[in-house]
This record gives structure tokens, C-alpha cells and sequence, in this order.
């Protein structure tokens, strides 16, 4: 008959669950920062050259958005 033990202890510990929600946390805002700069580069990208003149970039600028 075979047996299944369930006091044993796992090697996840708590300090482990904390270094992984960071990671993901990190995770997370790195990829809002992402799609805020890309919205920002289409909206920008949308503009006429009089309109990125007036604000005092040009289309090269747009590119330079990370």
C-alpha cells in the first residue's frame, strides 16, 4: 500500500513568495511603461510636422521614445 505524506515541508519558503511577487510587481510596471510609451509614439506619430514643430520635436524624436 502506498503512502502519501503531507507534513513534509516544501521548499518554497516565504522569502521566496516575496522574491517572486516582486519579480512579477517589476514585471508588471515595466510592461505599463512599455504600452504608455508606444501609445505616446502613436499618438505623437499621428501629428503633422507643423503640430511636432510647434511642440518642438520632429519625427526622429518620435523614435526616441523608450
Amino acid at each position: 500500500m502506498a503512502t502519501l505524506h503531507t507534513n513534509t515541508p516544501t521548499r518554497f519558503s516565504a522569502r521566496a513568495g516575496t522574491y517572486l511577487a516582486a519579480v512579477v510587481a517589476n514585471l508588471f510596471v515595466g510592461v505599463v511603461a512599455w504600452n504608455e510609451n508606444r501609445k505616446t509614439r502613436q499618438a505623437l506619430g499621428n501629428l503633422t510636422e507643423v503640430q511636432l514643430n510647434d511642440i518642438g520635436l520632429t519625427r526622429s524624436d518620435i523614435n526616441k521614445i523608450t
